[in-house]
């Protein structure tokens, strides 16, 4: 696996190229991560050195959970035995959840567009859990942030769309520093979304400002 994977781009069926909900909510204002930078810096450490080892420890993990849910064979070249052993330990932890939940994937890294909205996504998994059609999505991070609530609504919202049932969302969070897995069951959505199609419709907005 490549460490610089590049972003999916997203089409409506008539060739119209739409953003995805990531690069959607880029375009709020992140202050954990200004935080998280400034108190590296007082500690006189290079947050991007530190972002990069965290963020390969979150990395593998859901790549080594993507290869379990779609039978391919990961390849790890790229990474650090210490890495990956982190990794591993959020993989077990993931193995305990689908077993005490009977997850059974229907599909996993499927790329929707919506016809209705300007925008797209990649479901990272469409699954059975504990007999409900859910809407799993895999965090690499130290917690979970309003934006990630906000973009599985969207998530969920693709979905619907496109008929699937949606009964239950759930953010399935790796530390990224640590590689603990913490499974978190979303409530009612429904502000979120509205918020999502706030945003949606400001993007291109904010798009066409930004280029005179």
């Amino acid at each position: 696996m490549s460490k610089t994977k590049v972003h999916q781009r997203y089409y409506q069926k008539d060739g119209t190229h739409v953003p995805g909900s990531t690069t959607i909510l880029g375009i709020l204002d992140k202050p954990a991560l200004l935080n998280w930078a400034w108190e590296l810096g007082m500690k006189g450490e290079d947050f991007r050195k530190v972002r990069d080892k965290a963020a390969d420890i979150g990395t593998i993990a859901h790549y080594l959970i993507e290869c379990h849910l779609t039978g391919e064979t990961p390849d790890l070249a790229d990474y650090s035995p210490a890495n990956v052993e982190k990794a591993e330990n959020a993989v077990i932890a993931y193995f305990d959840f689908e077993k005490a939940h009977g997850l059974k994937m229907i599909f996993s890294e499927k790329q929707l567009v919506s016809e209705k909205y300007p925008y797209g996504g990649t479901i990272d998994c469409y699954a059975e859990l504990d007999g409900k059609p859910s809407l799993l999505d895999f965090k690499t991070s130290k917690g979970v942030y309003p934006e990630m609530k906000v973009q599985v609504a969207s998530y969920a919202e693709l979905l619907k769309e496109h008929g699937h049932q949606v009964e239950s969302v759930h953010i399935l969070q790796i530390n990224k520093e640590t590689g603990e897995f913490v499974h978190h069951r979303m409530g009612d959505l429904t502000e979120e979304w509205e918020l999502f199609k706030v945003l949606a419709q400001a993007y291109p907005i904010k798009q066409r400002v930004w280029k005179r």
